[in-house]
């Protein structure tokens, strides 16, 4: 089945109108079946007293790539939670723009497996992890737009 274009506009802009997204702010600019693209822009709110990029953001970001990324090719009533998220930390960033791609490697009945690399705007790789996603039954989003066209 082929993915709703009018879907992937309003499941867009459902999750950046979220409360977590909003809060931290990063922003979900584009998802795709087995891809999911995160943007933030870095604040003061984001620095640890040594004046570097908390982990805890990164570790966001690469959560939501990885996450956003195995979403679509799930049927609209079924759902993902993280089960395990590993990651390595490269670079320390301390201002400009983050971009996190996640890509979906393995989808499965009950497992989904993806990566993502966070990159500054120069393209440096400053980060890189890997996610188990468990599908959950019953807890898709109805956003009031089916997910599929027939």
């Amino acid at each position: 089945m082929k993915t709703n274009p009018a879907y992937i506009t309003e499941l867009i802009q459902f999750v950046n109108r979220s409360p977590f997204p909003m809060h931290l702010p990063f922003r979900l600019v584009s998802i795709e079946p087995d891809r999911a693209r995160i943007e933030l822009e870095i604040a003061a709110s984001h620095l640890q007293p040594f004046g570097m990029v908390h982990g805890g953001v990164i570790a966001t970001l690469i959560d939501t790539a990885t996450f956003w990324a195995a979403f679509l090719n799930l049927p609209q009533e079924y759902g993902l939670v993280n089960v395990d998220l590993k990651l390595n930390y490269l670079r320390s960033p301390d201002s400009g723009k983050l971009f996190a791609l996640g890509r979906c490697l393995k989808n499965g009945r009950t497992l989904s497996y993806a990566e993502a690399s966070v990159t500054d705007a120069q393209g440096t790789l400053l980060a890189h992890g890997t996610s188990t996603l468990m599908v959950m039954p019953g807890k898709g989003l109805d956003i009031g737009v089916p997910k599929f066209l027939d």
